[in-house]
């Protein structure tokens, strides 16, 4: 796919070939950073740390879906704060299990690497400021207590996957004390990163966005052209001020709550602006690159249309990330006919614990039937929503799991987003019926469909039978009238199923350079994170897109290192 394309979606342009010595640098440093997020980060600092000059670009203020996330790094085999905290693990443990989730999206070798590599990064993460530590959160959930940094942020602690590898808690969370918010917390990885950037000298330019790629008559990329807001003007720090407030004002007040249109069009109104201030007043810059350029600039989910191309199906879900992911750093690779894959895959979080009362009760689809085990991750869940249900699903409880749902949901036990939306659900989400008939009348549901449904949970609880999803037998329960129901659809109004796409450019696994459709390596161009087909990009596991990111930055950075 080039520019020309009609399904381009993109403000990316064609590159442009420098004859000779033709071309001419604003500035110019050995690594061009395009994106200045979690992998973006890494790489600038790594190769800085590394003796390289760097020059590190990002359409906002950087920090990107990483730092807007909960702060997760998924790490293991035998990590310092696994150790001190007595949680047994070993990278061909950590490799087994990982196996079975990443279904091949990358060798067997890259997935050994990071696994070998996982506990180094760690500590190099904490050599540069990352605080990690305990103590640990033993049972399955979504997200833990904010006084716990160390959990199963993954579906190890299931018996079937039991039979593989043994659990280990490999969510570590970063050290970061912010009340009892789950927001914005991935600062207590990206914000030290960024410090170290600015003490070792990494020039960084905030709000300029990469345009065009810029490469010689070989085809070896060279360098990058950007739009940027002219530093320190007054249209700089009043684009600025627009922009943060109005995703500010997005970010904390959702589009599910009462008035929201009203409060969203304000915001709106302020990133009008900041998009006015942009046609106005952004000027071309040039910025050479003599060893090579890193594309780090995230994925797609904010581009709707790219969105609606490659991934219809998750298009109901909620954007997770930042606007920044629009899909231009794929789009500039592809520009220079960099190759992609995996563009249709995207991760829809559909959790469900807390309240755990919830997950002991059954997810339908729309003819009745059950699909899934509950008690899975919830990307695995939303998976199975997108996939096999298609994207149409609803959660059976009846009045005893209710009742131990509003228990488990008491604002003390959970945090305010997990209180907040299940609370809201629960009063205003959740609809009662006395008959299996009103069930089925309501929601078009089959009713020998649904019947089944319910015995076969029944039959397993009487019985002590294995449940034919795997479910373990302590979170099984056995329905009894009245039933209620909540919509648990990827588009569902008051409980919403985050999503972020995971296709991206193809890279060499060794070296992170961009291939080409061919399978050649293209000259002075690399991508790392959610810009390049990596790690997660099968399926999610929390913190495990930090982890990719930091990985595939570190490995960027040392190769273009080692050349010439």
């Amino acid at each position: 796919m080039n520019s020309e394309d009609p399904h381009w979606y993109s403000a990316v342009e064609a590159p442009v070939r420098s004859v000779g010595d033709t071309q001419k640098w604003d500035e110019q440093a050995d690594l061009v950073v395009v994106g200045l997020g979690g992998a973006g980060v890494t790489a600038a600092l790594k190769a800085r740390l590394n003796g390289l000059t760097v020059i590190a670009l990002d359409c906002a203020e950087g920090g990107g879906a990483t730092r807007a996330s909960g702060g997760v790094f998924y790490a293991g085999g035998g990590t310092s704060v696994q150790h001190a905290n007595g949680e047994e693990d070993s990278p061909e443990n950590m490799f087994d299990y990982l196996k079975l989730e990443t279904q091949g999206i990358v060798k067997d070798e890259t997935l050994q690497r990071f696994c070998e590599q996982s506990a180094d990064n760690l500590e190099w993460l904490m050599a540069q400021g990352v605080q990690f530590s305990g103590p640990v959160w033993k049972e399955k959930t979504s997200y833990p207590n904010v006084d716990y940094f160390l959990y199963h942020s993954d579906n190890s602690l299931l018996p079937e996957y039991m039979n593989d590898a043994t659990p280990a808690a490999r969510g570590h969370r970063g050290v970061i004390k912010r009340g009892r918010s789950a927001v914005n917390l991935g600062g207590s990885i990206y914000d030290p990163l960024r410090r170290r950037c600015d003490e070792t000298g990494v020039e960084i330019h905030t709000s300029a966005e990469a345009r065009q790629l810029v490469c010689d008559e070989s085809g070896k990329i060279i360098g990058v052209r950007a739009l940027q807001l002219p530093p320190d003007s007054d249209a700089y720090h009043e684009h600025r001020k627009c922009k943060s407030r109005g995703n500010a004002i997005k970010a904390v007040y959702p589009f599910f709550l009462p008035g929201a249109k009203v409060v969203h069009a304000w915001a709106e109104r302020l990133l009008g602006r900041a998009k006015q201030i942009e046609e106005q007043d952004r000027v071309w810059v040039s910025f050479g690159a003599k060893k090579g350029v890193c594309l780090s600039a995230g994925g797609f989910i904010f581009n709707r249309q790219m969105v609606r191309h490659h991934c219809p199906e998750f298009r109901p879900g909620m954007p997770l990330g930042t606007p920044a992911d629009n899909g231009a750093g794929i789009r500039l690779g592809e520009s220079v006919g960099g190759k992609t894959a995996h563009m249709d895959r995207a991760t829809a979080w559909r959790f469900i614990n807390p309240p755990k009362a919830w997950s002991r009760g059954i997810v339908v689809d729309g003819t009745g039937a059950r699909f899934v085990n509950e008690s899975t991750y919830g990307a695995t869940i939303g998976e199975a929503i997108v996939r096999q249900a298609g994207g149409s699903a609803w959660m059976i409880l009846d009045d005893d799991l209710v009742r131990q749902a509003w228990r488990q949901i008491w604002p003390t036990k959970v945090l305010p987003f997990q209180w907040q939306l299940g609370a809201l659900n629960m009063l205003f989400g959740k609809k009662k019926f006395r008959s299996i008939e009103a069930v089925c009348s309501h929601y078009g549901f089959d009713e020998i469909v649904l019947r089944s449904t319910l015995r076969a949970q029944s039959a397993a609880v009487q019985s002590g039978e294995t449940d034919s999803f795997g479910k373990p037998a302590s979170d099984l329960h056995e329905l009894k009238l009245p039933l209620h129901i909540i919509d648990v659809s990827l588009g569902a109004r008051l409980l919403p199923c985050t999503v972020l796409t995971m296709g991206g450019l193809v890279v060499n696994e060794e070296t992170g350079q961009v291939k080409d459709d061919d399978g050649n390596d293209i000259g002075g161009l690399y991508a790392a994170g959610r810009t390049a087909v990596g790690i997660p990009s099968w399926l999610y596991m929390s913190g495990l897109s930090i982890a990719d990111c930091i990985f595939s930055g570190l490995r960027v950075a040392d190769h273009i290192s080692r050349e010439g």
